[in-house]
């Protein structure tokens, strides 16, 4: 299948102002691109992408006192199948874990694994270790959290998450991955696009998602403690320790986010 995906924002600034975006697929998904990436904004600024340092592609520019509008689309090849379940994939001994995932297992910005500890191994601990374990994890999370779009708040923590049984994906994936990090699974938060396909239309103005990859059995495995369900047609752009390490818009001085739409949707191809 083909996934149309895509962005246009406006943002105003009372004066010019450095900016990094991440609003590209990755470059894991560059293969599967059924054409190049176009990104534009208006009035035309100079600017170019870099790599960070957890591999996501970032847009780095200066955006001009006054409106300017940013927009971007990508035209992706997609398995017409569901995220995969390997119920005997394995929890790793920590001596045996790879150096690169060791930082996610560590607490960051918004996931306080040492206030989280005790909840987790009195909840979570007694259960066999694997996938299995993470998917009660997944579960509890998905049935503790009520999803409430107009209570998202960009400084909600995991510990807060918990305490407040509200909030949007991040948070859901914050807690999730906080959890995992508590029994020394390693965890790390994903923000990407995720459309209805396969799943029933939902009329909501839709958003970039978020959800958590597991590392067990020797690799990545995806979570999605918000839906709770193995979904079709994910698209990744970025990956890091928490929503920190991932912001659609970081600036270097005062903005406002005027207009936001994101588009992700299943391209029909005439027959």
């Amino acid at each position: 299948m083909l996934i149309r995906y895509g962005y246009d924002f406006t943002l105003d600034c009372p004066q010019p102002t450095p900016m990094v975006c991440l609003v590209s697929a990755r470059p894991e998904h560059d293969a599967a691109l059924a054409a190049p990436e176009l990104h534009r904004t208006l009035p035309q600024v100079g600017g170019h992408f870099y790599l960070d340092a957890f591999g996501n592609r970032c847009l780095r520019f200066t955006a001009p006192a006054g409106r300017l509008q940013m927009q971007g689309s990508g035209l992706i090849r997609a398995d017409n199948a569901p995220d995969p379940v390997v119920a005997d994939a394995a929890e790793h001994r920590i001596e045996d874990l790879p150096d690169g995932a060791l930082i996610y297992l560590q607490g960051s910005r918004y996931c306080e694994t040492d206030l989280m500890s005790d909840f987790a191994w009195d909840t979570f601990g007694g259960l066999a270790p694997g996938w299995g374990r993470v998917q009660a994890i997944v579960d509890w999370v998905h049935d503790h959290i009520r999803f409430d779009y107009q209570a998202a708040r960009a400084t909600r923590t995991a510990r807060e998450a918990w305490a407040e049984g509200t909030g949007v994906c991040r948070d859901f994936a914050h807690l999730a991955i906080t959890l995992c990090r508590c029994l020394n699974i390693p965890a790390r938060y994903v923000n990407g696009h995720l459309g209805d396909i396969g799943v029933a239309y939902n009329p909501d103005p839709m958003d970039y998602a978020a959800w958590m990859e597991v590392y067990l059995g020797g690799r990545w495995h995806t979570f999605d403690p918000r839906n709770n369900a193995r979904r079709i047609g994910r698209i990744v752009v970025a990956r890091g320790r928490d929503a920190v390490d991932v912001p659609m818009i970081q600036s270097f001085g005062t903005h406002v986010l005027s207009g936001f739409r994101v588009v992700t949707e299943e391209e029909r191809v005439a027959a």
